[in-house]
């Protein structure tokens, strides 16, 4: 009986810990949520101009999860580069949505990067640019 008596004290230490662990898990799964990032991508010029029958834009896109110091890409893209005169207006602009799930709402949040790279006959010029989303959802316009 001494021998059973010895091992109860572990025993409530194991499911104490049991019981605190589920409830972390539990209160962290009720605050997750979908959060969305939507992107419209358009030229902000008509380009007719014969300068730029030879400039090119390629744009990379990326999201990424962040919380306190800890930052994880959960989304990462690269659109070809095309003639600028070839990208659409503003009413036709490219457009995509992207959800992200599981976001701690208290806890993290999601920052929108992206880097359009213009090419003229071999000369580059890069722009980067961002965003951060603390919402539910938010839209990024990208003009080139």
């Amino acid at each position: 009986m001494k021998k059973y008596l010895l091992w109860l004290p572990v025993l409530w230490l194991v499911l104490g810990a049991a019981i605190y662990s589920q409830k972390e898990e539990s209160t962290a799964s009720e605050n997750a949520v979908n959060k969305s990032v939507s992107f419209a991508v358009y030229k902000s010029n008509n380009y007719a101009s014969e300068i730029y029958n030879n400039t090119f834009a390629k744009l990379h896109i990326t999201i990424e999860k962040v919380s306190g110091k800890n930052r994880r890409i959960v989304w990462d893209k690269t659109f070809d580069a095309k003639l600028l005169k070839d990208y659409p207006d503003l009413e036709n602009a490219l457009s995509q949505k992207v959800t992200v799930p599981n976001v701690l709402n208290n806890k993290e949040h999601l920052e929108v990067t992206y880097t359009l790279t213009y090419n003229s006959n071999g000369s580059e010029l890069q722009m980067q640019s961002g965003t951060v989303v603390y919402g539910a959802s938010d839209k990024v316009d990208i003009s080139i």
